[in-house]
């Protein structure tokens, strides 16, 4: 089971998201929860370093059972517009999959 946690600050904006696990949803290699979910993860990433110029934390471990947090420090409207275009792709996957991928809000269960 994949999970996904998602910290917002009081104006809805998103300040960190944790991942965690695998989804377990098809042979390793074949798994297309985990594969989209960490597509749209690596690619939220560096649309933040690449497009929108700001820098987060960034904490991973792909060797213990899969993990990234990423917290973020500096923000401008490209980096809005790209956190929210995650949440909405993680949501979407969430919806369809949801024996696979979990999203709560700022913790995991």
């Amino acid at each position: 089971m994949i999970k996904v946690a998602i910290s917002r600050n009081s104006d809805q904006q998103v300040t960190s998201f944790k991942m965690t696990g695998h989804a377990g949803s098809g042979q390793y290699g074949e798994d297309i929860v985990c594969a989209a979910a960490s597509v749209l993860a690596i690619t939220t990433v560096n649309a933040l370093d690449e497009v929108a110029t700001v820098h987060p934390s960034l904490t991973s471990d792909n060797a213990n059972g899969g993990y990234l947090a990423l917290t973020m420090h500096d923000r401008n409207q490209a980096a809005e517009t790209i956190l929210a275009t995650f949440t909405l792709g993680m949501t979407q996957i969430a919806e369809k999959y949801a024996q696979f991928i979990t999203i709560s809000d700022g913790h995991f269960n």
